[in-house]
């Protein structure tokens, strides 16, 4: 068996495991390293990425609409802090 990613889409993935070592600190210390690792990988984040196709199209318009909401908050904050 080769560690080869097996997927639908024509971009490439890397398939590397995740390990915690589950050592005298015990499994809850384990979890909340295993947590904090995938955060940081942003494996929980690609997951609910694909866990629905969405359209180019619509991908576009979600895109353009977080930034959007980023700019309206950079602009908030900018506009609280006395700048201008």
């Amino acid at each position: 068996m080769t560690n080869e990613p097996t997927t639908n889409s024509t971009e490439a993935v890397q398939c590397k495991p995740v390990e915690v070592v589950v050592g005298e600190k015990g499994v809850e210390r384990a979890i909340k390293h295993l947590k904090r690792k995938m955060a940081s990988e942003g494996i929980l984040r690609e997951l609910k990425r694909r866990r629905h196709y969405m359209k180019p199209s619509v991908r576009r318009r979600k895109k353009a609409s977080e930034a959007a909401r980023r700019r309206r908050k950079r602009e908030k904050q900018l506009g609280s802090g006395g700048r201008i």
